[in-house]
């Protein structure tokens, strides 16, 4: 038996105004995806533990089996894995954005969707300028990068900055745990010096030039330190090879640590112009050698930040005629069971991730379908699947 989890990050949707109270998923035209339901079994799923924040770290971790509240250890980590970067287990590892704000508020947690090779001398500027021994930048994806503080103390809270756009930045800052954190006010300082090197950057000259956003400030976010995490093969015998496809640094670091092998596909962006159809090439292609494949495609998710829901809507689409279409053409549906489904709703009305739960088709060569012609967040309730929890899922997916 061969496995394909498609995921559609951050797609699920509340109603929506101008929908006429449609969500995102139901406002679609969608036929292949609905084809796809028509001939599984449908539920709802919690991904995301009372007990933790609903990331995409979290939620991914949990789809594919993990207990996340033993084991997660923030999205840094995760980032940081993606990209090889060797660090000890006593390095604190955070997510670092560039971002853009104003004097007093937090604009935008993407920069204006800095490309990689501005982000790039940013970063080199950033080390130059307040890199030490004790302090290390490292150059990631677009606005999407590592921050390393050498012997740090994860002893005070961070806000992931897609969580508050337009908030103000003294509310948002990060916040000591006890009576003082000698880690949170260097964290504060390197942000408030971050500020003024970046603007004064060539490359945000040019941008505001340009009519774009200025990318200048950093926001490191979601610290952590070394993981110990089992592979997928040892947790699910039934897999001997797996692979991973996305643009996100955090699921291909999510993919190592999990022994994925990583798949990288050319014109991959996270965007809603990202190359849906080498994905879906890459996928099946990958399905000849590997007995797991997870398929990730960010552009929904960053729709939902942006509060686009036509965008939204789009992305949609696209999965459906780009990617779910050419699979279920190519693939054997007898010989590989397949699953759809987000990792967590991004609400366009609010712009950020909720824990709500999601919902999931998932088809299984042998059981009977539920006969639910549609895929959406109210069609999924009546699967007969019901409600799973955490990993009931991945452990429903390997019966």
């Amino acid at each position: 038996m061969k496995y394909l989890v498609i995921l559609t990050d951050g797609a699920a949707d509340e109603p929506i105004a101008e929908f006429g109270g449609k969500t995102c998923f139901q406002q679609a035209n969608k036929p292949n995806i609905d084809k796809l339901a028509s001939i599984s079994s449908l539920g709802m799923l919690k991904t995301v533990p009372d007990s933790l924040h609903p990331g995409s770290e979290v939620a991914n971790m949990t789809i594919m089996g993990y207990e996340t509240e033993k084991l997660y250890q923030g999205r840094g980590v995760l980032e940081a894995a993606a990209i090889g970067i060797d660090f000890e287990e006593t390095d604190l590892v955070m997510r670092c954005n560039i971002c853009t704000r104003t004097e007093d508020t937090l604009v935008n947690h993407s920069g204006g969707h800095i490309t990689t090779e501005e982000a790039g001398e940013l970063i080199e500027e950033l080390n130059a300028k307040l890199g030490s021994d004790k302090v290390k930048f490292y150059k990631g994806v677009s606005y999407r990068h590592i921050l390393i503080i050498k012997g740090g103390k994860n002893d005070f809270t961070m806000t992931p900055p897609h969580d508050v756009p337009g908030a103000k930045v003294v509310d948002v800052l990060p916040k000591p745990i006890g009576a003082k954190s000698e880690t949170c006010e260097l964290i504060k300082d390197l942000m408030a010096k971050s500020q003024a090197i970046l603007e004064a950057h060539p490359i945000n000259k040019k941008r505001v030039a340009a009519g774009k956003l200025m990318a200048n400030t950093i926001w490191p976010w979601s610290a952590g330190f070394k993981p110990s995490m089992p592979t997928i093969k040892q947790m699910y015998p039934q897999i001997k090879k797996a692979a991973v496809i996305s643009a996100v640094d955090l699921i291909y670091g999510i993919g190592r640590l999990a022994d994925m092998d990583p798949i990288y596909v050319e014109g991959s962006t996270g965007l809603y112009n990202t190359n849906f159809e080498g994905k879906a090439k890459a996928a099946i292609e990958a399905l000849k050698t590997n007995d797991y494949v997870y398929l990730h495609m960010e552009a929904p998710d960053e729709a939902g930040h942006e509060g686009d829901a036509k965008l939204k809507v789009q992305t949609i689409e696209d999965i459906d005629k780009k990617v779910v279409g050419p699979i279920m053409e190519a693939v054997n549906l007898d010989e590989v069971t397949i699953a759809l489904l987000p990792d967590h709703p991004t609400p366009c009305a609010i712009k950020t991730h909720t824990r709500t739960d999601i919902p999931f088709i998932l088809h299984k060569p042998g059981r009977k379908a539920d006969g639910i012609n549609k895929y959406d967040e109210d069609s999924a309730k009546n699967g007969s699947y019901g409600r799973l929890v955490l990993m009931e899922f991945m452990a429903e997916m390997m019966k």
